[in-house]
C-alpha cells in the first residue's frame, strides 16, 4: 500500500510541474510585448470632439463656420463641399467660399495632401436668398495622426429665416 501511494504522490507532483515547465519555455518579451500594445492602443474620439464646428450668421447671406479640431486631428481640404438646400432633398445650390491655405503633408490614405489643423474658419457667402425651410450643407472629412480615418461627413445646418 505504501508503494502506491508513493506513486501516486509521484504522479501528482509530476502533474503539478507540468505548466510549471510549459510557463518556462514561452517566450516572456513577446508576451509583454503583446500586452504593452493592448495597452497602447488608441481609441478614435467621437466625431463631435474631433471635429467640433458652429455656424454664426455675419451678416444677411454671409455665414462664417468655426471648427475646433481636437489635439492630434486633421481636416482634409479635398474634402470641403458647401451648398445650400432650399428644402431638405432638394437641389443643391452653389455658395461661395474660398478655404485658406493649409499644410502640405503626405497622407497615408490620400498621399499629398492639404490639411488643417487646430482652428479652421470658413466664410460662405449665399448666391441666393435663403427660403424658409433652407439648410447649408457642409460636407468635410478627417483624420487622427495616429492612423484612424473617420468617413466622409454630410451635415444640414438649418438656417434661420
Amino acid at each position: 500500500m505504501s508503494m502506491r501511494k508513493t506513486l501516486t504522490t509521484l504522479f501528482t507532483l509530476f502533474l503539478l510541474g507540468l505548466p510549471l515547465t510549459a510557463w518556462s519555455q514561452l517566450d516572456r518579451t513577446s508576451i509583454t510585448s503583446f500586452t504593452q500594445q493592448n495597452q497602447q492602443q488608441q481609441v478614435p474620439l467621437s466625431l463631435e470632439e474631433a471635429f467640433p464646428y458652429y455656424v454664426s450668421e455675419l451678416s444677411p447671406g454671409k455665414y462664417r463656420i468655426n471648427w475646433v479640431l481636437a489635439q492630434g486631428h486633421y481636416l482634409y481640404r479635398h474634402a470641403f463641399q458647401f451648398s445650400l438646400l432650399q428644402t431638405e432633398g432638394g437641389d443643391s445650390l452653389a455658395v461661395n467660399y474660398e478655404l485658406p491655405d493649409g499644410v502640405q503633408k503626405t497622407d497615408q490614405f490620400f498621399g499629398q495632401i492639404e490639411a488643417y489643423y487646430n482652428l479652421l474658419s470658413i466664410n460662405i457667402n449665399l448666391t441666393t436668398v435663403p427660403g424658409p425651410e433652407a439648410g447649408l450643407m457642409i460636407q468635410y472629412q478627417g483624420c487622427a495622426e495616429w492612423g484612424f480615418c473617420y468617413p466622409p461627413q454630410r451635415s444640414l445646418f438649418k438656417l434661420l429665416p
